[in-house]
């Protein structure tokens, strides 16, 4: 490194030891003088891989990583020590492990259900006497079907004031993302009608009209808007959303509206979405160069909590 003076301006000399040999200079301006600094970096040697006929390039991909580690394969290095302490540092992941062999072993051996046969549903067993007091009690199913609807509409509403009204539009992707995940599995298989359903014409979609089983939208969009509450430390609403989320699990499992299978992926698919959505809107602001606009609430910057 050396530095050179030349009449009002001094250049500092960086000489990179390169395969090149390449001799950078980088200007500095003298402010006695009131002379400028150039902003621009200067352009990088022709021969740099980085650039091509004169054109920038990308940084190239680095090679993929071998299948074979260098250093050996991983189990070569373990010892009797190593499963106690997998045991005692992550208890749950070897409960899961267990639980992988049980499962095997049931459905390796539990007897199919015919096809004449109505679907085996535990949740369909556990709620099957408030199933038979819906029945014998049309007022109390309207009822609760009127108030299912009306938990619906406080989704909506949220879920829509948040992009309207605080400009942050993460849950409204999330819920284009659901719907219309949910409404090509559903026209892909169309369940059979649950055995003992109890309609309502005040129930959503109003009107007792045809729906998709799989999955439930009902709890999905539930499950989103109680996450962006919890992004937007709304925690007590939040709280709120998922004990009105939990009744309406127990009201369409009783009404015979689901089955459980899909209220659970319903609630899978509310954090597969809005993490999905979390996704999509980065990749829109690193791309685009943006900023996330302050929330009403909080008046800061939310999304990326």
């Amino acid at each position: 490194m050396t530095a050179e003076n030349s009449g009002s301006t001094t250049r500092l000399c960086v000489q990179r030891k390169a395969a090149e040999g390449t001799r950078v200079t980088l200007g500095i301006a003298n402010h006695d003088h009131g002379s400028e600094i150039d902003p621009r970096p200067p352009p990088p040697p022709p021969s740099s891989p980085c650039v091509k006929d004169g054109k920038r390039m990308g940084t190239p991909s680095p090679p993929p990583v071998p299948l074979l580690p260098p250093q050996g394969p991983s189990f070569a290095g373990w010892s009797l020590d190593g499963p106690a302490g997998v045991a005692r540092r992550h208890p749950v992941l070897c409960a899961f492990a267990f639980s992988l062999l049980f499962f095997m072993g049931v459905e390796y051996t539990i007897p199919m259900v015919p096809s004449t046969s109505p679907p085996l549903d535990l949740g369909f067993i556990a709620t099957k006497p408030l199933n038979r007091a819906l029945a014998t009690a049309p007022a109390l199913n309207t009822l609760l079907a009127a108030l299912n609807t009306v938990f619906v509409g406080m989704q909506t509403v949220y879920i829509v004031w948040t992009f309207l009204v605080e400009g942050r539009p993460r849950p409204t992707i999330a819920a284009l993302f659901m719907f219309t995940c949910r409404g090509i599995l559903g026209c892909s298989t169309q369940l059979p009608l649950p055995q003992g359903f109890q309609g309502s014409g005040v129930d959503f979609p109003v009107g007792n009209v045809s729906f998709f089983l799989f999955f439930s939208g009902h709890v999905a969009g539930a499950v989103i808007a109680s996450l962006d509450m919890r992004r937007t430390r709304r925690r007590r609403m939040a709280r709120v959303f998922d004990a009105l989320n939990l009744l309406q699990t127990v009201r369409l499992l009783a009404s015979r509206g689901h089955y459980t299978i899909d209220l659970a992926v319903g609630v899978g698919a509310g954090y597969v979405f809005d993490n999905l959505a979390g996704k999509y809107e980065e990749s829109k602001l690193k791309r685009g160069g943006e900023h996330p606009r302050p929330c009403f609430s909080c008046r800061c910057s939310c999304e990326g909590r």
